[in-house]
């Protein structure tokens, strides 16, 4: 009869701990470690410092679970497609397809951007329609041509894994999952994706590398025939929006669907070079497949007639057209700026 009341009481016993709220073990320090981003010691005189906001500053803690969230595939309705499907590591995050498609086959409209030194960033999304890495990481959870769920239903699973609630704490400090603190998890990952070791960073910043013929050439090509202006050296993107002149009607209305402006009528981010050689297709719409087709836009296809055409772009009017071995140097130039530390970084693949 003793071993009966025994047997009862620490099944009791054990009922009562189970039930209760994880926030309760208090026995469990949370003792979030800062993070310090990696990168070179020139980059914040060149560029300035990344932007961290003050309620989301960088720790170990967060930023492993951002990697994790980031390659989680809870966060789609049916459970099998992450942030990872449309942004692979070895594409520089980026996708190959001209349009990603969701779970449901659907395929979107636009084509997916590479997420690299977005802690430089001060907008996202080809459209510009949030200043901050956490509202880009929001959006393509309840997008229904994307990962087609709702942010309660992923918040429901995480709650319920055996991992994330302790992961939650170890980062945030509470056990209660939220989709703002999953969002700033995925931002503080995002945040460490830092490329500046490309061959054109050891030549022209470093002075530790040298650059072929056909790239040295193209370097001064890139910079003569205005491609700077908008790519500005370093960053490679000046984190504006602008028409370059695609199309003389745009099918896309870019940020004047969110500003309603007729003045932001086809204007699209000006997306980073580096690692552009691993990033095809190209522009937003995924319309070039090759660097080459690119390039020869730009020497003869910019739409001057194009509405709020930048004014950059009336450079490509008049005659400042390549000859073929010019194209090809710029090229050449454009693929000095991969970086094939950052494509094969093990802290930045799937965990």
């Amino acid at each position: 009869m003793r071993k009966v009341f025994y047997i009862a009481g620490l099944l009791m016993f054990v009922g009562v701990i189970h039930s209760c709220h994880p926030d309760d073990k208090k026995s469990v320090p949370y003792n979030p470690t800062p993070y310090t981003l990696q990168y070179p010691s020139y980059v914040d005189s060149a560029f300035g410092s990344p932007s961290i906001p003050a309620d989301n500053l960088l720790t170990r803690q967060g930023v492993a679970l951002g990697r994790r969230l980031f390659f989680e595939k809870m966060l789609s309705g049916d459970g099998t497609m992450s942030c990872a499907r449309c942004h692979e590591p070895a594409n520089a995050f980026d996708d190959t397809a001209r349009f990603s498609h969701g779970i449901t086959g659907a395929l979107g409209t636009r084509n997916a951007m590479a997420v690299v030194n977005l802690a430089w960033g001060t907008t996202f999304f080809w459209d510009g329609r949030t200043n901050t890495l956490e509202g880009q990481a929001h959006d393509p959870v309840t997008n229904p041509v994307e990962m087609n769920t709702t942010w309660p239903e992923v918040v429901s699973r995480l709650q319920q894994d055996v991992n994330y609630p302790a992961l939650f704490y170890s980062a945030f400090g509470t056990y209660t999952i939220d989709s703002t603190l999953v969002t700033k998890a995925i931002a503080q990952f995002e945040r460490t994706l830092i490329s500046f070791n490309s061959a054109y960073d050891k030549y022209a910043i470093l002075g530790t590398g040298t650059l072929t013929t056909q790239q040295a050439h193209g370097l001064e090509l890139f910079q003569a025939f205005n491609c700077s202006k908008c790519h500005t050296l370093g960053l490679f993107t000046d984190n504006t929006l602008r028409n370059n002149g695609l199309e003389t009607v745009p099918s896309d209305s870019g940020l004047a669907k969110f500003t309603h402006l007729p003045t932001d009528y086809g204007k699209f981010k000006v997306p980073t070079l580096r690692n552009i050689a691993r990033t095809a297709p190209y522009m937003h719409d995924g319309r070039f497949k090759s660097l080459e087709e690119i390039v020869n836009f730009y020497t003869m296809g910019v739409h001057q007639a194009s509405p709020n055409l930048d004014s950059n772009m009336h450079f490509y009017a008049t005659a400042h057209a390549m000859n073929a071995q010019d194209r090809l140097d710029l090229v050449a130039f454009l693929e000095s700026l991969t970086d094939s530390t950052f494509l094969s970084n093990p802290d930045f693949s799937r965990p």
